[in-house]
């Protein structure tokens, strides 16, 4: 039996992905600093939950051997630059040197459409120009070695996530959604298709080498997103009030001073200040034999009208 060190595989991608893998012959070793952190998955079979400091180089030389892939998932959406570089690049970066010195070569990177290693400081957002800078690590060690594939997903839904089960969270209270970028475009991909990409990235050697953009098959505004969970939670979206920048920016400061997880912070709107679209210039799902599921295939079926605790759960599990 095969063996992969998924860090970050107590998150909402990261569940999935573990039992992905498990059920499809993996053994699968996950490391988290809090053992209770793995309570959805700990039961799955051939997997191996260790309590470790992942950002620990020495942790990560400890860890990698004994296994022939790793799959990293660790990331961040809000914070200041420092804590960015920290976990979407310098991790990447210890990760590599780990990877290389114990000879476990075959890496599996999550990062995120619109990450461009070769034009990173022209990034709109910390979070862009962090995950642009990493990729750009790891491609320098690909050249020493590594033998990487990378996935860059857009916004990831699914029935434990905390972007449409957020908004239908909010119009359960709101009488009206104050919202900034309401026009920014995403394609919004489904969490089992990513995982099913890492799975089959992993058993196909020819993924090497590669970037794939990790998209569904429909093109949506943020305002659109919002009235479709507000739609399948409670039989009708509030109404939506777009934002001016500069408005939207105030609102967004307010919010990461607010205690409790941060909504929506200015580096977020940042980053929506281009498109979440595939590029059309790499290899998307199809690629890798994935037919992407739709939104509205998928949505209604954790949405649903009078489903709270599906609807409200996400909000209390940590990403």
């Amino acid at each position: 039996m095969k063996k992969v060190l998924v860090l970050g595989g107590t998150g909402f991608v990261g569940r999935h992905v573990c039992e992905k893998l498990a059920r499809t012959g993996w053994h699968v070793t996950v490391p988290t600093r809090r053992a209770g952190n793995a309570q959805a998955i700990q039961h799955l079979p051939g997997l191996t939950v260790l309590t470790a400091d992942v950002h620990d180089e020495a942790a990560l030389r400890r860890l990698l051997p004994g296994h022939d892939a790793v799959v990293n998932l660790v990331a961040i959406l809000h914070g200041n630059a420092s804590a960015f570089g920290h976990t979407h690049v310098e991790l990447p970066a210890k990760l590599a040197r780990a990877a290389l010195a114990t000879g476990v070569r075959r890496l599996v990177h999550v990062s995120a459409l619109g990450a461009a290693p070769a034009a990173a400081e022209s990034a709109p957002s910390m979070y862009l120009r962090s995950k642009s800078r990493g990729e750009a690590v790891l491609q320098q060690a690909a050249t020493e070695g590594l033998q990487l594939t990378v996935l860059r997903p857009s916004v990831i839904f699914g029935a434990d996530d905390q972007f449409l089960n957020l908004f239908a969270r909010l119009q359960r209270v709101a009488p009206v959604m104050p919202l900034a970028g309401a026009q920014a475009r995403f394609q919004p991909v489904w969490v089992e298709d990513v995982a099913q990409a890492i799975a089959r990235s992993l058993q196909d050697p020819a993924t090497i080498g590669q970037t794939f953009e990790a998209c569904g098959p429909q093109v949506c505004t943020l305002a659109q997103l919002v009235q479709l969970a507000g739609r399948l939670s409670r039989g009708r979206a509030r109404p939506v009030l777009p934002l001016p920048m500069a408005l939207g920016r105030l609102q967004a400061g307010l919010m990461e001073w607010l205690p409790g997880p941060t909504l929506m912070s200015r580096d977020n709107l940042d980053s929506m200040r281009v498109d979440n679209l595939a590029s059309g210039q790499l290899p998307g799902l199809d690629a890798l034999g994935i037919t992407p599921a739709a939104l509205g295939a998928v949505a209604p079926g954790y949405l649903g009208r009078g489903d709270r605790y599906v609807t409200l759960r996400a909000q209390f599990r940590r990403r």
